[in-house]
């Protein structure tokens, strides 16, 4: 049952293969928090689940932190797979219930120290970088344990600057395959998902899709866009070819802004009715563009707040977004 299960995504995929376009098979939606996470357990969540459902969303991610230390340290809450916290527990419950699967993505927290953000945690020191290895993989391992019920575990997202340590990251695969049954993947950044050296000892690999589309400024049009994508789907379609994996995007988004095409991963910025239109037509032709990739199985759109009490970058809620998610992914 387990080998079964590692195989999901991949075997999801293959079946796709021979045809010259397919519907992706997840349809992922990434539920945010303005905190450290309380409001996955809440009645929020649950009204969320419904909305995400009726918009066609069939895969939730969520994302626990643990905090990172400039000593290699890393501290999480107590975690107990008896008995799991609700904040974790009940997403999975309700995504269930409703017909939905979920990811868990773990997430470290650098507010407070000295990374500027996840891709920038590194250690240099061999000392440091072995106790950070150490408390890590506790830590994801822990994790994976208390949230058995899920459907697909990330076990590291965005620290590409600690993947030239192949050791020390096979050494968190193999701690959590040995407590976890279902789909693993790591969620690299863009611009660093082909220099991880390990993706043959997980399932599928995971992308953090904050590709540029186009170069410099201006608010391009629709051909500008779609030769972007066209550019991005080449480059992943020559690395599923090369290394047989398919390919999930763990994140994806744009922020409400008139740079959102050239500068995906940038946040911030005050939206303008000509931001909220680009950041719709970016997602437009890029769930598109995935409908034709075999090689890609999906995405999880970052992102959404429970209850949306939340106004922050990147919100997947607003009304032309709604319209396009719908549009593209309701049955």
């Amino acid at each position: 049952m387990g080998a079964w299960r590692r195989r999901l995504w991949p075997l999801l995929a293959a079946a796709l293969l021979g045809a010259e376009a397919h519907a992706a098979d997840v349809r992922g939606m990434t539920v945010s928090t303005p905190t450290w996470g309380w409001e996955w357990g809440t009645e929020r969540m649950d009204g969320t689940l419904d909305t995400l459902r009726d918009l066609g969303v069939n895969w939730v991610s969520i994302h626990p932190y643990a905090a990172i230390g400039a000593d290699g340290s890393v501290q999480w809450r107590d975690l107990s797979p008896e008995s799991p916290p609700e904040w974790l527990a009940r997403p999975i419950r309700e995504a269930h219930a409703r017909g939905m699967k979920v990811l868990v993505t773990p997430h470290l927290a650098y507010w407070g120290s000295p990374f500027s953000w996840r891709g920038a945690v590194a250690f240099p020191d061999p000392r440091v970088r072995a106790r950070f290895f150490r408390e890590y993989r506790a830590w994801v391992v822990a994790l994976a344990q208390a949230s058995a019920g899920a459907d697909g575990f990330v076990v590291g997202s965005e620290l590409d600057g600690t993947i030239g340590d192949e050791a020390g990251w096979r050494e968190v695969i193999a701690g959590v395959r040995a407590v976890w049954a279902g789909p693993v993947t790591y969620a690299a950044n863009w611009d660093a998902f082909e220099r991880v050296p390990f993706w043959d000892a997980l399932d599928v690999v995971g992308i953090q899709a904050y590709f540029p589309l186009v170069d410099g400024g201006g608010v391009p049009d629709d051909a500008q866009l779609q030769a972007g994508w066209e550019r991005v789907a080449a480059r992943l379609r020559a690395f599923h070819q090369r290394t047989g994996k398919h390919i999930v995007f763990t994140e994806l988004g744009f922020d409400a802004s008139e740079g959102a095409a050239a500068r995906p991963w940038e946040g911030g910025a005050e939206p303008t009715e000509a931001g909220r239109a680009l950041q719709a037509r970016c997602l437009r032709v890029v769930l598109r563009g995935i409908d034709h990739e075999p090689g890609v199985i999906g995405a999880f759109l970052w992102k959404w707040f429970p209850g949306e009490v939340q106004r922050g970058d990147f919100r997947m809620s607003e009304p032309s977004v709604r319209r396009v998610i719908a549009e593209v992914w309701r049955p």
